[in-house]
């Protein structure tokens, strides 16, 4: 069965997106399932008119939402015309968004060793959802497929040829329907001019930076896997991988509980006891020691991050915060921009510490956005609202055609998308393979 991504649509004959359309967006995190539509007649293209948060889909381990509630939910919705799920992981077999059959369905299912944490759970509630949904286009959009466009420098470990060949060793990155949509944004909200250098810093439980130059990324800092880069809720970040192999050879310390330390014990939960940054910037400010020094260290290795995308990008003209913590935490916000001063960031106090009603005075027409800089700074600083399901939903419509969507998906597998080959792969902009 031929497969459709959104590189093939012209070649297939589909160049209007379509605008009325309602999309049903599905996003399966490890310990929630977020559905949401997205526009619908009478309603913009990224108004949200219906919306469930149930608990996470079971995916053979144990425990999530049942097929009934599920069910129970996309039916209270009433008709779609597609679905977008948030997969985590295309490996170098998807640098766009696909049309979901069932040869898709198994080659996602292959890439779960890349993913063991979130493919499972991405593919159950895909499961659950299409049961629901047998007839209705699907679409997959990976948060790796943003990051399809890094160079081999910055994609490329130093590692032997050959096994960078045999088990595609590279920098993959991910939360890439996060920093695309907010690095657009941003772009939007300053005139897109030619040449812009964006660093976008997704701040929540799970945390990543983006160099984004002109629309694409060129760095970013998650690798291999999301456990690299930045300090996380749970998640260690980068460490140095002979220490690794220390505890594995002098502390007998074996494979899975490694793994299982660095991706549930380590972050701020191992530094300040806790993962939640309220309350290590409560601590923090009461004098709690081990507070103090989780923010710290969260904070020394932002700012150093920050600086290497800005480095990548050649200089830095705006800097976005997003995520649950990059949104909420204006001391996280100042404590970074604070350490950045020679890349020409200053951040406007008075408007970091804004609640939501008093943002649209600043900053009009923006909705839930806005600036934070100071006046003068070279660098311009938003605070950028995490919009994936709009970024999901225009993916879906770029992918499926308004027209073809009332259709279902019996018109595509009988042959609409024939003009892309069984079984193509996706060329990535970085090392032979």
């Amino acid at each position: 069965m031929a497969e459709l991504t959104s590189s093939s649509r012209t070649s297939a004959g589909f160049t209007d997106p379509g605008t009325r359309s309602r999309v049903l967006v599905v996003n399966a995190g490890s310990s929630s399932l977020k559905l949401r539509v997205i526009g619908g007649t009478g309603a913009a293209d990224d108004d949200v008119t219906a919306a469930a948060d149930l608990p996470a889909v079971g995916d053979g381990v144990g425990g999530g939402a049942d097929d009934e509630s599920i069910k129970a939910a996309i039916e209270s919705f009433g008709p779609v015309d597609a679905v977008g799920h948030r997969i985590v992981h295309g490996g170098t077999l998807y640098a766009a968004p696909v049309l979901i059959t069932d040869t898709v369905r198994q080659r996602l299912e292959s890439l779960t060793d890349l993913a063991p944490l979130h493919q499972p759970k991405s593919l159950a509630a895909l499961d659950a959802v299409s049961a629901v949904l047998p007839d209705t286009p699907a679409v997959a959009c990976f948060d790796t497929a943003f990051h399809a466009t890094i160079p081999a420098a910055a994609a490329t470990f130093a590692l032997p040829a050959e096994w960078r060949a045999r088990w595609e060793l590279r920098r993959y990155g991910f939360h890439g329907l996060s920093h695309s949509y907010v690095s657009r944004r941003a772009a939007e909200l300053v005139g897109a001019p030619a040449g812009l250098r964006v660093v976008t810093c997704h701040l929540g439980a799970g945390a990543s930076l983006a160099a984004v130059l002109d629309g694409r990324s060129v760095d970013t800092t998650m690798g291999f896997t999301p456990l690299d880069g930045l300090v996380m809720a749970t998640r260690s970040g980068s460490v140095d991988p002979g220490l690794v192999l220390w505890l594995e050879e002098h502390a007998g310390m074996p494979p899975r509980e490694l793994a299982s330390t660095l991706e549930s014990r380590s972050g701020l939960m191992g530094l300040a006891g806790t993962g939640d940054m309220r309350e290590v910037l409560s601590r923090a400010a009461a004098g709690d020691e081990r507070a103090m020094l989780g923010r710290d260290v969260y904070v020394h290795r932002l700012r150093a991050s920050i600086a290497a995308m800005a480095a990548a990008l050649g200089g830095l003209d705006v800097l976005v915060f997003t995520g649950g913590v990059g949104e909420n935490s204006p001391e996280i916000r100042s404590r970074a921009a604070a350490g950045l001063a020679f890349l020409g960031t200053a951040v406007d106090e008075d408007r970091n510490i804004l609640d939501k009603s008093a943002r649209a005075k600043v900053s009009p027409g923006t909705g839930e956005d806005w600036e934070i800089s100071a006046p003068g700074a070279a660098v311009r600083t938003f605070v950028i609202t995490a919009r994936e399901d709009k970024q999901i939903a225009a993916e879906v419509r770029s992918l499926v055609p308004a027209h073809l969507q009332g259709a279902h998906r019996h018109l595509i597998q009988g042959g609409i998308a024939s003009g892309v080959a069984e079984g193509a792969r996706i060329r990535w902009a970085g090392p032979e393979r």
